[in-house]
């Protein structure tokens, strides 16, 4: 769960953050691969269990590593830093930045646009009794969705996230449109009232 100290860092920048990840990983073969990516994510220390002999540890043995194996493990970490001083580098940087910016716009643009039609499919379903969740819709959506991120080597576990994260967002627009401009919680609100 890395978002959750990238959230942290985020709001606390100054907060030192010290990674666990023998307790992490629960078996020592982890270990290195979950120290760098903690390093990799600015993060200020790591805590990693050590034992003479893990084989008798009382505790946590799976997850100990020995003093020369630990050693072996700290030599092996690249400690990168959080900017360069190379000018080139900043330079090209900021240019690659500039890209990712405008690409971005263009994303938040066009989810802007798709949303657009989405309100006009909660009022077109409203007004046709039809209801919100389309599961075939869904499947196809999904399925055109999965195809063409293999096709242009995006992650499928990402793609579904944010097809997912898209599609809870169609949902909550067509709702508020099915309940007259009213969200969910005004829609529980009203509904606790008249109860009471």
């Amino acid at each position: 769960m890395w978002e959750l100290a990238i959230q942290l860092k985020t709001l606390c920048p100054e907060l030192p953050i010290i990674n666990d990840p023998s307790h992490i990983c629960g078996n020592r073969e982890l270990i290195p691969y979950i120290a760098q990516k903690a390093l990799d994510l600015d993060m200020q220390g790591l805590m990693i269990e050590s034992h003479i002999d893990p084989s008798v540890a009382w505790t946590d043995a799976k997850q100990q590593v020995t003093p020369p194996a630990l050693a072996e493990l700290v030599n092996r970490l690249s400690v990168r830093e959080a900017e360069s001083d190379n000018e080139a580098f900043v330079d090209k940087l900021a240019e690659l930045r500039r890209k990712i910016d405008t690409i971005d716009d263009v994303l938040i643009q066009k989810l802007g646009e798709r949303m657009a039609i989405v309100e006009k499919i909660g009022l077109y379903k409203r007004d046709n009794k039809v209801t919100i969740l389309q599961v075939n819709r869904w499947d196809e959506i999904l399925q055109k969705g999965s195809a063409f991120a293999r096709a242009v080597k995006l992650d499928l576990n990402f793609t579904e996230k944010f097809l997912e994260l898209v599609h809870g967002e169609s949902i909550r627009k067509q709702t508020e449109i099915m309940n007259e401009g009213k969200t969910d919680e005004q829609v529980a609100e009203e509904a606790a009232t008249v109860k009471s």
